[in-house]
């Protein structure tokens, strides 16, 4: 399929490709000249959503209490033996 370039050199990235490839509004592209063509690269903006249960699949085990101080003192000390032992 061809596309002709607009008034102001712009082109267009033929939806089907835009959507096998996941762009959207807001994507940079970096474009080089290789030779007597040029390549595309397309790099997505910067993510605004939650990561708020992106490992929970990962996790194998749940910690044995709520209390997130204790959970943290208790990896500061595991560290620090750790580096004692080295």
């Amino acid at each position: 399929m061809t596309y002709k370039i607009g008034s102001k050199g712009q082109v267009v990235i033929a939806k089907e490709i835009r959507d096998k490839l996941g762009i959207g509004p807001g994507w940079e592209v970096v474009q080089l000249l290789v030779e007597d063509h040029v390549e595309l690269y397309f790099v997505p903006p910067v993510h605004r959503r939650s990561l708020k249960g992106m490992l929970a699949p990962y996790i194998k085990r749940q910690p044995e209490t709520d209390d997130w101080t204790a959970l943290r003192e208790q990896a500061w000390k595991a560290i620090s033996q750790e580096k004692e032992n080295r």
